[in-house]
């Protein structure tokens, strides 16, 4: 074990003893200042919330206008039958605290849509549960322009994705020090920057610190698959048709005002016609998206079911805690799971020109006029 870190005090030591031994001092003492917002605090929330506080992060604060209805008292194990009326976040603050005491917990009950840019500058992650495309790409933006890390996520029934933007994110891995130099460029979007050794137990083990660069949430959701999916036909026909029908739902919202596709006739048409077409634009053979898969996304949109909250939560606060203690190879760039098929492929999705490596990015604009929150569902522990 590492040198103990001066600023975690004996009892935390003992509290956090098992993580500490699984990825030491200083990323606990990182992962201990991290201050995060969670935006809107449905049953996927629930399950962030939980896994973060467990894990020792510094402050948590949470987001959403939004009033508790029986229906999230039976999708979230923060709220009880007394909290039907109040304020969502506000209602849960006290049961979240009492998980730790070590950690600080804040309510917000304003809407997310009335928030500066400046606002999200404020924290080092935001977390974005639960809301339409724009309003993602509207947090999305404000925080590359505070240089502050992002997440999106969303569940449907059997259906979730988590999406990250890390901007640029250097982090250190740990392997045997293998026999032939391994090269500088990785990937498109991943170098590294430095290599250095230690002996451990007879072994030579090397400390390997890479950089991984991303796109935005906006750009990403109109990048091709990579050309290693698509020129491979039995790889392509494994890509998931998840991806095509979570775009659709995405463009369905630019002209509906946000809403999800509602049971009427003109509705399931239009956004049939989308899902076909992106999944054509990603060069995917049609086949696989058949009439089944269409109907039974539609289905579960809105939905929230606590085994898949339970999965995506515990996979999008574990890829927080990496980020944070800057260890392990983080998500890059957008989680999918089909809990049907219990299938959780992970698409790096970029733009076709080019980015410089170690150079990220431009930050974009905020989008104008965000459309309001429109309250969608969000549950699970890691």
């Amino acid at each position: 074990m590492e040198p103990q870190d001066q600023s975690i005090s004996a009892d935390e030591i003992a509290l956090y003893d098992r993580q500490i031994r699984l990825w030491g001092m200083q990323a606990q003492s990182k992962i201990r200042g991290a201050n995060i917002l969670l935006v809107t605090f449905k049953a996927l929330a629930n399950e962030i919330a939980k896994n973060l506080v467990l894990a020792g992060i510094g402050t948590l604060t949470i987001i959403d206008d939004a009033v508790a209805t029986e229906e999230d008292v039976g999708a979230q194990f923060f709220l009880t039958n007394d909290c039907v009326g109040h304020n969502r976040a506000q209602a849960a603050v006290e049961s979240i605290r009492s998980m730790n005491p070590n950690v600080k917990v804040f309510a917000d009950a304003s809407s997310v849509a009335s928030q500066s840019p400046e606002f999200f500058g404020r924290f080092d992650v935001t977390i974005a549960t639960e809301l339409d495309f724009s309003m993602y790409n509207t947090i999305n933006a404000a925080c590359r322009i505070a240089g502050r890390k992002f997440y999106a996520a969303g569940l449907h029934g059997f259906y979730g994705f988590v999406f990250s933007d890390l901007i640029s994110h250097d982090f250190v891995i740990e392997r045997a020090k293998p026999n032939v130099p391994p090269a500088t460029q990785e990937s498109p979007t991943r170098s590294i920057l430095n290599i250095t050794t230690k002996q451990e137990n007879d072994k030579l083990i090397e400390l390997v610190t890479k950089r991984e660069v991303y796109s935005p949430m906006l750009l990403a959701n109109t990048s091709p698959l990579p050309e290693e999916l698509t020129r491979n036909p039995r790889r392509k026909k494994l890509v998931t048709p998840l991806l095509s029908c979570l775009r659709a739902l995405w463009e369905f919202q630019k002209g509906s005002q946000g809403r999800l596709p509602a049971g009427s006739h003109q509705d399931l048409v239009e956004f049939t016609r989308i899902a076909r077409e992106v999944h054509q634009e990603l060069r995917l053979d049609i086949t696989t998206l058949d009439e089944t898969f269409l109907r039974t996304f539609l289905q579960n949109l809105g939905s929230e079911l606590s085994p898949v909250a339970a999965f995506l939560g515990g996979k999008l606060a574990q890829d927080v805690i990496n980020v944070l203690g800057g260890r392990e190879q983080p998500l890059q760039n957008l989680l999918l799971y089909d809990a049907d098929k219990n299938f959780g492929p992970i698409y790096a999705l970029h733009p076709f020109f080019p980015m410089e490596m170690g150079n990220p990015m431009p930050a974009m604009a905020p989008v104008a006029n965000p459309i309001p929150l429109n309250g969608q569902p969000g549950v699970g522990p890691m």
